[in-house]
């Protein structure tokens, strides 16, 4: 299994080359991809080859281990195919990273250079943005030309971040990283590049987007997938691959109705003990409304951060046999991206040690932010959250890489919101006012699933969505709006928190009924964490198994 997992990985790379180079496995691997139809349709191709290798697998014949990594293949392979099919790239302009040009301006600044070979591996990848975006505006052509139209408030917003980004050439982010060691010419060889072809191509497309794009953006009452052709396929894959699991759309938005109704309870027993009330409008607008819970200042906000990491990692051996020796730092989102970004996002270290684990904590118009939410987006971003995760994975190394790279949003970022309740078990909350803020990015995952939905399935007009959000979470204006932006611009994968959790607790329900006395938390978590990203039916059979052998 090990060689077809291997042979999986190098197609994963010749899709996304970038992805070896952020990792730090191939850091010299060039280019940045063919995102033309003919080259979707060739990886499309070889896709399916390796999946049907892999379907064709006995897996009785497998130790546990290949049986693990056979199923990780075959759902991985399945779920690229199935995001090929969208044909995202057609239709998805926007601020946010995920938008083909804002994820050069966010990806490209985090390679790590540090020889003359990488600098000039780097400098050719600059080089290659006029073919790359050349190619991603033919895309948008052809799914104006079928109906798959963007949103219009999102190609706006795309426009205004790359005229901010073109207005300051002297903070361009892709000026970010230090010349290698015995390359002195790399500094001079990349501002001509960054002048002379980057800058031109990012107007270029620029225009593209204000003189092509924009009249044909979908309006802000029809911002869903549903009201694109195939629309209500397109958004049922994409709740496959972002949840791994079979629910369906109507399903989902009820589970979030639900966990939103059985959190009142717990703002109740919380606001009464901090505000003396158990109203929960009362609650939310304290929430919203009182100065004292609004930073001063950005760097009051990027300490706060770094005091509840620094204090979880104090904590982590209690909970975790395996503690791993990446380190971690906190920086602010760059600000060309931050008035599109999300509160806070995680870039993990590279495999060589050459970059730390990063979290990107949004400091744009930070006396509007609530900091009684930077402890819980800590925890769920660093440790015990993403960090902790990541780090593990990446020393996994008795796996195939497959293991150690899979990329699975349900249990990423199921993990996630699990580790900020798990936080709270492991007694990090400095105070009542921080559980008010685990409560409060609750009520926004929940909020996830009733709105993601909403959008998608139910034709719902942005408005509804952050009207929605607006009543059931106690969230700030400029929150609300960049997460519903967010939903709107990467459909399903705000349903991967909830759900994820939802499955990683119901595991860890069973595997404590079933053992009793018996069970650790410890070899639990190592568990759950020892096996690389997995899918949540693959990481159901290796609890399931682990248990049947705890009674051995």
């Amino acid at each position: 299994m090990t060689t077809l997992a291997d042979e999986f990985v190098d197609l994963l790379f010749d899709i996304e080359p970038l992805q070896p180079v952020l990792l730090g496995v191939d850091p010299t691997r060039p280019g940045l991809g063919d995102v033309s139809e003919a080259a979707e349709q060739r990886h499309r191709a070889a896709l399916q080859r390796v999946l049907e290798q892999a379907q064709t697998i006995d897996p009785a014949g497998l130790d546990a281990q290949d049986r693990v990594t056979r199923d990780v293949l075959i759902s991985q392979a399945r779920s690229l195919i199935e995001q090929i099919d969208t044909r995202m790239t057609e239709f998805t302009i926007s601020d946010f990273f995920v938008a083909p040009a804002s994820s050069l301006l966010t990806l490209l600044p985090m390679v790590g250079i540090n020889t003359p070979e990488e600098g000039r591996a780097h400098l050719d990848r600059l080089a290659a943005i006029p073919a790359y975006l050349q190619q991603v505006a033919e895309r948008h052509r052809a799914g104006v030309a079928a109906g798959r139209t963007p949103v219009a408030h999102l190609v706006q917003a795309a426009i205004d971040h790359l005229d901010r980004y073109l207005a300051d050439p002297a903070n361009d982010p892709l000026l970010r990283q230090s010349p290698p060691a015995g390359d002195e010419d790399f500094a001079s060889r990349r501002e001509r590049v960054l002048a002379d072809v980057v800058r031109p191509a990012f107007a270029a497309y620029r225009d593209v987007l204000r003189d092509e794009l924009l009249t044909h953006g979908r309006p802000e009452d029809r911002p869903g997938l549903c009201h694109l052709p195939e629309g209500e396929e397109i958004y049922s894959a994409l709740v496959r691959v972002h949840t791994t699991t079979d629910r369906g759309a109507e399903e989902l938005h009820i589970t979030g109705l639900d966990c939103i109704a059985r959190l009142a309870e717990e703002y109740a027993e919380i606001g009464n003990r901090v505000f003396g009330t158990t109203d929960l409008e009362e609650i939310f607008s304290r929430l919203r409304t009182d100065p004292a819970l609004r930073w001063n200042d950005a760097d009051e906000l990027l300490t706060t951060a770094r005091a509840a990491i620094t204090r979880a990692e104090g904590e982590a051996p209690k909970w975790f046999g395996r503690i791993p020796p990446q380190p971690w730092v906190v920086e602010p989102v760059p600000a060309a991206e931050a008035p599109g970004a999300a509160a806070a996002y995680y870039l993990q270290p590279a495999a060589d040690g050459s970059r730390p684990g990063t979290y990107f904590a949004n400091t744009y118009k930070a006396t509007e932010r609530f900091r009684h939410t930077a402890e819980v987006t800590a925890f769920h971003e660093v440790i015990p959250g993403h960090h902790l995760q990541l780090s593990t994975a990446l020393n996994l190394t008795e796996l195939p890489l497959l293991r150690r790279i899979s990329d699975v949003n349900a249990y990423s970022e199921g993990w996630g919101l699990y580790t900020e309740r798990l936080a709270q078990e492991m007694g990090l909350y400095s105070d009542d006012i921080a559980l008010l803020g685990m409560l409060s990015m609750d009520s926004m995952r929940a909020g996830r699933l009733v709105v993601d939905t909403g959008l998608h399935a139910k034709g719902w007009s942005r408005q509804q969505a952050i009207d929605f959000l607006q009543r059931n979470t106690p969230a700030a204006m400029v929150e609300v709006v960049a997460e519903v932006d967010r939903y709107i611009a990467y459909p399903g994968q705000a349903l991967s928190y909830m759900v994820g959790r939802l499955e990683i607790q119901r595991l860890r329900a069973e595997a404590e009924s079933a053992l009793g006395e018996r069970f650790d938390i410890r070899a639990f978590h190592d568990l759950v964490l020892g096996g690389g990203a997995l899918p949540m039916n693959v990481l159901e059979e290796v609890v399931r198994d682990w248990v049947s052998r705890q009674h051995d």
